[in-house]
């Protein structure tokens, strides 16, 4: 599956617009394609709500996304990433899962952390921070 319209998008990029940041505000109008995020990006984001207000906006905001589960293909290939990359770049499970997920399903990885996705060599970091 190839789906270079599509956007796998990672926490760091999603806190940023939805805190209202006007550079990524307008990083996101201009994105074409399909916006995903994995499951494990939903996991992220909820564990830092702060109160009731900001989880209903999220709750309301993933819903405007397509949501990807995690897979055998995906846990596997994610494995792999952390047991590689772990030492040289500290990528943890959870990076190796985003990662994996954005290869398995041909999207584009759309984050500010270049350290942790070594493994992507098409990475899109929206602006410099």
């Amino acid at each position: 599956m190839n789906h270079w319209n599509q956007y796998l998008l990672d926490s760091d990029t999603l806190i940023e617009y939805l805190r209202g940041r006007e550079q990524a505000l307008g990083f996101f109008s201009n994105l074409v394609g399909n916006l995903a995020v994995s499951v494990i990006t939903v996991a992220k984001l909820y564990a830092g709500v702060r109160n009731d207000r900001e989880r209903q906006i999220l709750t309301d905001f993933l819903a405007t996304l397509t949501i990807i589960p995690v897979d055998r293909a995906i846990a596997e290939r994610g494995g792999l990433y952390c047991r590689q990359y772990k030492q040289s770049h500290g990528t943890g499970l959870d990076d190796s899962l985003i990662a994996a997920t954005a290869v398995t399903i041909g999207s584009r990885l759309v984050s500010f952390n270049r350290r942790h996705f070594p493994m992507i060599t098409d990475l899109v970091v929206p602006y410099e921070r």
